[in-house]
């Protein structure tokens, strides 16, 4: 291992508000909100308050999901929390998701709030009666699948993804131990898809939703420019799996709802309607 760098941890550790990179700014030791704000309502039972990062997307891919088979109930308004300026940490949003992370849901027709993205997708399956088999065997294997994904995530994005493509300084030590864990990951996942179609079986589900976002982008090519670094093609299962549910329209749409980032093709800031997807592209984007 390269690298002379030794870090003494102090008996005490103290916040250091600089260090971090580039979302350092939006990372504290505390809870809580930092400023007032209400948050904005639109004409839809279900309120969405999110940004187009992967554990937005799956929520937004479910919503449209549900609204292709025709669940007029699942109409939404996904309003944009932008992270990098602190909208999580507003008292409207605290009082929402008092974890102060997107994506968030309000559903004023029952008066829940939903928060946690893989929560969100189990209320919203459960409350439609969509993508979450009723046989009791079945729908075990897909929380299966589901609860992996929301355990293993962070590894990809605060542990690889940060290290590889964001942390300010990179080190030969916590880059090799998440590549590490990602490769296994991945692996664990081809092998799924190998036996079967979707993860859990043969039927498109919530699990693939919450996994897709994270490891599909992975795999495509589209997440921390590492596609060459973790040999993505490798994984011909994954890859399979990937494309398949990239080619569904639902995906296509709920993919770029509160994107505000990449070619503007693909970036529709906040969904009101459904119409918004066929608005000049800058009549999609909202004030910064």
């Amino acid at each position: 291992m390269s690298g002379t760098n030794q870090y003494e941890p102090p008996k005490v550790w103290t916040w250091d508000a600089e260090n971090g990179g580039e979302w350092a700014k939006i990372n504290r030791p505390v809870s809580g909100p930092t400023h007032e704000a209400t948050l904005p309502r639109g004409k839809h039972p279900l309120q969405l308050y999110s940004m187009g990062t992967p554990n937005g997307q799956k929520v937004t891919i479910l919503l449209e999901e549900l609204l292709a088979r025709g669940v007029r109930g699942a109409e939404y308004d996904a309003h944009l929390i932008r992270i990098s300026q602190g909208d999580q940490f507003s008292t409207g949003f605290v009082e929402v998701n008092p974890n102060s992370k997107i994506p968030a849901l309000l559903d004023t027709e029952t008066g829940r709030r939903v928060f946690e993205s893989g929560a969100i997708l189990l209320y919203l399956a459960e409350k439609f009666g969509h993508f979450l088999p009723k046989d009791a065997a079945a729908r075990t294997e897909v929380l299966n699948w589901l609860f992996w994904l929301q355990g293993s995530a962070p590894y990809l994005g605060g542990g690889f993804g940060h290290f590889y493509a964001y942390a300010p300084e990179k080190f030969e030590y916590p880059i090799n131990r998440f590549t590490m864990e990602v490769k296994r990951q991945m692996d664990v996942l081809d092998r799924e898809l190998a036996e079967h179609r979707y993860l859990g079986g043969d039927e498109y589900t919530i699990a693939d939703m919450a996994t897709w976002p994270w490891y599909g982008n992975l795999v495509l090519g589209q997440a921390y420019g590492a596609g060459e670094f973790l040999q993505v093609d490798s994984y011909k299962h994954l890859r399979r799996w990937a494309d398949d549910i990239l080619a569904r329209a639902a995906v296509q749409r709920g993919r770029i709802v509160n994107r505000t980032w990449g070619e503007p093709s693909e970036q529709l800031h906040e969904r009101h309607d459904a119409s918004d997807f066929d608005l000049n592209i800058e009549d999609k984007r909202v004030p910064q």
